[in-house]
C-alpha cells in the first residue's frame, strides 16, 4: 500500500510539471479492442489504479517502453490536463 501511495505521488509530481504540455500533445481516444475498460497504471506495467471507458478523450504526456519492450503512454485528461496514469499505448488512437 505504501509503495502504491508513493508511486501515485511521484506520478502526480511528474505529470504536474508536464501538464501544461499535455494540451499541446496529440489528442487521443481510448480504443481498447477487447471491449473492456482500459486499465490505468501507476507506472508502465505497474499496479492498476483504475480503468477508462472506450471513447474517452485524453492527451499524451510521454511515451515509454517497459522491460518487455511493450509501448506505454502517460496520459492526462484532454479538457484540463489533469494526470490520469499510464496505459498500454496500442489501446489509444491519436489524431
Amino acid at each position: 500500500m505504501r509503495k502504491l501511495a508513493f508511486a501515485a505521488l511521484a506520478l502526480s509530481a511528474v505529470v504536474a510539471c508536464a501538464a501544461t504540455d499535455a494540451a499541446a500533445q496529440n489528442r487521443c481516444r481510448v480504443m481498447d479492442p477487447t471491449g473492456t475498460p482500459l486499465n490505468v497504471r501507476a507506472v508502465p506495467n505497474g499496479p492498476i489504479l483504475g480503468a477508462l471507458p472506450n471513447g474517452l478523450l485524453v492527451g499524451v504526456v510521454r511515451l515509454a517502453g517497459d522491460a518487455n519492450g511493450k509501448p506505454w503512454a502517460l496520459i492526462a485528461r484532454s479538457d484540463d490536463g489533469r494526470p490520469i496514469g499510464w496505459v498500454f499505448r496500442e489501446f489509444i488512437a491519436c489524431f
